[in-house]
């Protein structure tokens, strides 16, 4: 079985709220792929085309080597080489028949290989025309942007670290949240075509995306005129919200942000003495204590196991939570009751490890009319629907064979099977 010929739910992709929709994904690495897995998960068919030696996110290691995996699910192949005349022909036919295109490659990539919107506007006036940039045209537009950057020149790198320490996030936000609002346009521009008959243009960029993030912190300076401090140095509005050690030098994170979480909290451990402090009696009063109620908490607490705390804290309906490291939430209970965690194989040519990779995958994070929006197809092999798509543009056998044995395209299963 090819590894993109893996289906588990639902079984009737034709109800699926996006069926019928057909995306044209010119994409790499994170942003441009998020948007097109969104798309693919809610029903469209999406068709990856990539470069005969494929999408460089294939083969990245390290950091990198999630990237592919994760965001490439339910979608089709097409290995093709678009700077051949004969290549930019099979694309200009899906095209002409597209509901949606996706692209994030540098500005002007696209009108060079005569894949831009105005001229595939013209080809075909109802198609939605989605591009995932660095920068919203403007001053900055001509700049290279990563991820990175837009944190740090968008103040998320500042909140998140230390002060003095800017750091990155864990996880690629922008990347993932502009690919989010790429796949937001495409559906409000789908809505509005039904009205005007016609498709538009549609684009989101990191930097934007970063400042919406935090936009918060903005307003803080122009209702309070005081500056946001970094997370790991800011005057906190709620009295206990932090990590503590714990017995056998396990981390737990405890919280209690209202006065009735706080009299639980000394109620369920017995601290009937700073129940009735009178410096405590209410939250503010708390925070403004905090420079020796939390050395004092965290004495307490230090005598009990992180797992006690937890079960007590649960028992009364306290927050917290472990110190999670992602690897850890293959096993998480919620995850695997609520299935939340799908079944994937992941191609050879797509693991970075050389090998098929059978595991599981991290769904959408909504539900439809009470159900999970399931894995259909696994990550596609390189070219592994080339025959099948090049068909469905009027293309016979004979001049697929023609076109695979020119290496204008390639397929999974090489240039003379058939079928």
């Amino acid at each position: 079985m090819n590894p993109s010929d893996q289906s588990t739910e639902p079984a009737d992709a034709a109800a699926l709220p996006l069926a019928g929709v057909r995306v044209i994904e010119f994409t790499h690495m994170v942003m441009g792929p998020t948007c097109g897995m969104i798309l693919a998960d809610l029903g469209a068919e999406v068709i990856k085309v990539e470069p005969l030696a494929g999408d460089n996110t294939r083969r990245l290691l390290g950091s990198g080597a999630g990237f592919y995996p994760m965001f490439n699910r339910n979608k089709r192949s097409l290995a093709v080489d678009v700077k051949d005349g004969r290549g930019r022909e099979i694309v200009l036919r899906l095209a002409g028949g597209a509901d949606v295109f996706s692209e994030n490659f540098k500005g002007g990539v696209m009108d060079k290989l005569g894949l831009g919107y105005p001229a595939l506007s013209t080809l075909n006036p109802r198609l939605i025309y989605v591009s995932h940039k660095g920068f919203l045209p403007g001053p900055y537009e001509h700049r290279t942007a990563l991820d990175e950057v837009v944190q740090m020149m968008g103040g998320l790198a500042y909140m998140t670290g230390p002060q003095g320490r800017p750091l990155r996030a864990g996880t690629s936000v922008n990347d993932i949240m502009g690919g989010m609002f790429g796949a937001i346009g495409v559906l409000a521009a789908l809505r509005q075509r039904e009205t005007t008959g016609v498709g538009q243009a549609v684009q989101s960029a990191l930097f934007e995306n970063n400042v919406f993030l935090v936009a918060q912190h903005m307003m803080q300076f122009a209702v309070t005129g005081q500056a946001a401090a970094p997370m790991p140095s800011r005057l906190s509005a709620w009295a206990v919200y932090d990590v503590f050690t714990v017995r056998d030098d396990e981390q737990v994170f405890l919280a209690a942000v209202s006065d009735t979480q706080w009299a639980l909290l000394c109620e369920e451990f017995a601290f009937a003495d700073l129940l009735r402090d009178a410096r405590l009696v209410t939250n503010n009063d708390r925070v403004r204590a905090r420079e020796w109620l939390i050395p004092e908490l965290r004495a307490r607490f230090a005598e009990f196991s992180a797992a006690d705390l937890m079960n007590r804290f649960e028992r009364v309906g306290l927050p917290y939570a472990p110190i999670t490291r992602p690897e850890d939430l293959f096993d998480d209970p919620h995850l695997l009751a609520t299935g939340g965690l799908a079944p994937i194989t992941v191609p050879a040519d797509g693991s970075g490890a050389g090998r098929v990779i059978e595991t599981r995958t991290a769904l959408l994070p909504l539900t439809l009319g009470g159900e999970r929006l399931g894995v259909r197809r696994g990550p596609p092999a390189l070219g592994a629907d080339t025959r099948s798509l090049l068909r469905d543009v009027g293309y016979r056998d004979d001049e697929i064979g023609a076109l695979l044995q020119a290496g204008v395209v390639a397929s999974d299963d090489g240039p003379a099977a058939g079928g």
